[in-house]
């Protein structure tokens, strides 16, 4: 598998993760069936992906940008689904998280 491919799969996991965390909010403490169902296969379809990552990119790295990025995700669908409108301290930290996964990223060694 190529590093493109890898990071095809991660950007996916990350979608599947964000997604799995939105329905788990839905899913009111798993009372509620059809949310509950999509949490679970979302997550573990999130898990797949994850491995199949982390075949080519490092653990580390696969890892600290896979939930940077699922954070600032689900940050962003409980602003426009849920109405949770973020301060100014947290917006400095989904901010700092970003710088995080940037550097990680295009500064972090990738043979670790």
């Amino acid at each position: 598998m190529s590093t493109i491919t890898s990071y095809l799969f991660l950007v996916l996991a990350v979608v599947l993760g964000t997604t799995s965390n939105s329905f788990a909010k839905s899913a009111e403490g798993f009372t509620l069936w059809l949310p509950s169902i999509i949490t679970a296969i979302t997550i573990v379809l999130c898990m797949y992906s994850l491995s199949q990552v982390m075949k080519v990119i490092p653990v580390g790295i696969t890892y600290a940008s896979f939930a940077g990025l699922t954070i600032i995700a689900t940050a962003t669908v409980g602003v426009f689904k849920f109405n949770q409108i973020p301060n100014l301290y947290t917006l400095i930290g989904l901010g700092l998280i970003i710088a995080g996964v940037l550097i990680v990223n295009l500064m972090g060694k990738t043979n670790i």
